[in-house]
């Protein structure tokens, strides 16, 4: 189910020829008996202020001519001050109406005497929204949902007949153990690109994507919360080949690799600890434009393909960060934080105990020979000397060595070998995947999603002789508790002693 977006305009023609901060029109003079209104405009999707909202109060009083506009503050607070006794209608716009598809909300109100009237606004609840999209919850119909509106990343305005798909996993338990299947939704955007897919999971993952033509964004993943609601823009702008697996299948025989536009991206990449600039960080697009970030942590990226797209900084000594990214014209700096590798690390030794999947469930995944396993005994048989040198003669996984114009890796040769500040070629363990020819697994470290790392980070951060154990899987071969999401791409488990 569809609604049909219809903004009501509050202003009428002879009303409110501009509007500032708190402005009021109309004959009528403020007497001492002129009131004031005020209130909060509340999301209630995100349940917090609804900054930057127009409020408006017309009078609804046969002949009156008073009008009045206000902008919400950083609080959702609004004010009108000197309205005279009558009936009104108080609303609001916001470009949030836009992308949920839902009318501005109204409400009546009646000024009588100086006392102050209170009357907030809202956007309609999660639980109300949802019915009125998707329709009532039901055993085959979870009512949650992702919308929003698909736009082009030049101009920003809305893209109809945009095809929009979003994918996640699923897991149940039968007669024959564990299966997964995976779920897709898919929906066409609107002559006002607006979308909505239903039935999704909450919370969960899903894997998001749009697609108009040649042009697609990037394969992204976003959180559904618990309320069941996201809100999600999508931008097109920029076709590049293999920017989105899913969606270059579909159109294989198209131009794929036409770049329709470019844009730009800056930023600051910091510490959490401490808040302090990360200088000499790696920041780019995923399989696009890299750079590195100054002194002061700043970095800017120029000539990539405008739409959403994935960014990924990396930096010595931290943990990696992936987000998506809408590289439109006038995009505000991304800031990004970045953990170090020690906390992880002691996140990993608390958590690695109580998460229930601990090593323990090696030799019963082992039994089962779905999969690879090496134990302790098959890596000391290999002699690495670095631990990547361990999957050099494993079937299914490889070692690809990328070009300068793709490292994402600042570590020297000396850091995993203890030889000198030489820098090596930078190396990433890839498998072949379901959507494309190269992939990159999922990497664990004692069942911790540790992704996005390459050959010289796991050398740095493993040493041969700390491995218990190391189990390797294919794209259809990894154990439900080690599927993220729709990648297409296996998994690499590594335990420590």
């Amino acid at each position: 189910m569809r609604l049909r977006v219809e903004v009501v305009a509050l202003l009428l023609a002879t009303v409110l020829p501009a509007w500032s901060m708190t402005s009021r029109v109309g004959t009528a003079a403020a007497t001492a008996t002129a009131a004031t209104v005020t209130g909060v405009v509340i999301d209630s999707i995100a349940e917090r202020p609804l900054a930057g909202a127009l409020v408006q109060l017309v009078a609804a009083d046969t002949g009156s001519r008073y009008g009045g506009a206000a902008v919400a503050d950083s609080l959702g607070r609004f004010e009108f001050a000197d309205v005279p006794d009558g009936r009104y209608m108080l609303g609001f716009l916001h470009p949030m109406l836009d992308s949920l598809g839902i009318e501005p909300p109204l409400r009546s109100l009646v000024v009588a005497g100086p006392d102050t009237v209170r009357a907030d606004l809202a956007i309609p609840g999660a639980a109300r929204l949802r019915m009125a999209v998707c329709g009532p919850p039901t055993a085959a119909n979870s009512g949650t949902m992702v919308i929003g509106i698909v736009r082009n990343a030049e101009g920003r305005t809305p893209v109809a007949g945009a095809r929009v798909t979003g994918e996640w996993f699923e897991y149940s338990v039968g007669n024959r153990g564990v299966e997964s299947r995976r779920p897709r939704r898919v929906a066409t955007s609107g002559s006002n690109g607006w979308f909505a897919l239903c039935n999704v999971p909450s919370p969960g993952t899903v894997a998001l994507a749009a697609s108009n033509g040649v042009d697609s964004t990037d394969l992204i993943e976003v959180e559904i919360p618990a309320r069941g609601v996201l809100r999600r823009e999508l931008y097109l702008g920029g076709a590049r080949a293999g920017a989105n697996p899913e969606v270059a299948s579909d159109r294989a025989a198209a131009s794929a690799g036409r770049r329709t536009g470019e844009g730009q991206l800056s930023g600051v990449v910091v510490a959490t600890q401490g808040r302090r600039p990360v200088a000499g960080a790696q920041v780019g697009i995923s399989n696009g434009a890299q750079t590195t970030t100054d002194a002061q942590g700043a970095w800017s990226l120029a000539n990539i393909p405008a739409g959403t797209r994935v960014l990924d900084v990396r930096a010595v000594g931290y943990y990696p960060e992936r987000r998506a990214v809408d590289v439109v014209a006038g995009a505000a700096p991304v800031a990004i934080s970045l953990r170090t590798f020690e906390a992880v690390l002691a996140a990993v030794k608390v958590t690695a105990r109580t998460n229930g999947m601990s090593f323990s469930g090696f030799a019963d995944r082992s039994r089962m020979g779905n999969g690879r396993f090496l134990t302790q005994r098959d890596i000391e048989r290999r002699q690495p000397v670095a631990t990547s040198e361990i999957f050099r003669s494993l079937p299914g996984v490889y070692l690809e060595i990328l070009s300068a114009a793709d490292t994402m890796s600042v570590f020297m040769a000396g850091a995993a070998t203890g030889g000198g500040d030489v820098p090596a070629p930078e190396m990433r363990l890839v498998m072949r995947g379901t959507f494309t020819e190269r992939c990159l697994p999922n990497v664990y470290l004692n069942s911790n999603l540790m992704n996005t790392l390459t050959a010289l980070d796991i050398d740095a951060l493993l040493k041969p002789k700390d491995i218990a154990a190391i189990e390797v899987y294919s794209p259809t071969q990894v154990p439900p508790q080690f599927q993220t999401g729709p990648t297409g791409c296996g998994a690499i488990l590594f335990w420590t002693r």
